[in-house]
């Protein structure tokens, strides 16, 4: 029993310093992000980054409406046992 009353004093304890250090540390933390984001250089590489990431989206959009289009045109000429755009039944050696 006496270990045990020993044992809660020891973790009690660690748990109160711990938290102590660890909430410094989270401040310490959340001061430095907020001052690295309020910078001006920080903040205009952010909105290059944003502009950049909208036209690589736009690109990645229309090559990807392309590519579709093709894929509707190739696929019935490329499934085995498809029929042709013409109705012609394809003959596979067997």
């Amino acid at each position: 029993m006496k270990a045990r009353v020993m044992f809660m004093a020891g973790a009690a304890i660690g748990y109160v310093l711990g938290t102590k250090a660890g909430r410094e540390r989270y401040e310490q933390i959340k001061k430095l992000s907020r001052q690295v984001s309020e910078n001006p250089n920080v903040q205009e590489a952010a909105g290059m980054l944003r502009a950049k990431g909208g036209e690589f989206a736009g690109a990645a959009r229309g090559k990807a409406g392309e590519m579709a289009s093709t894929a509707k045109e190739k696929v019935p000429q490329q499934v085995p046992g498809r029929h042709k755009a013409d109705d012609e039944p394809t003959v596979h050696p067997g």
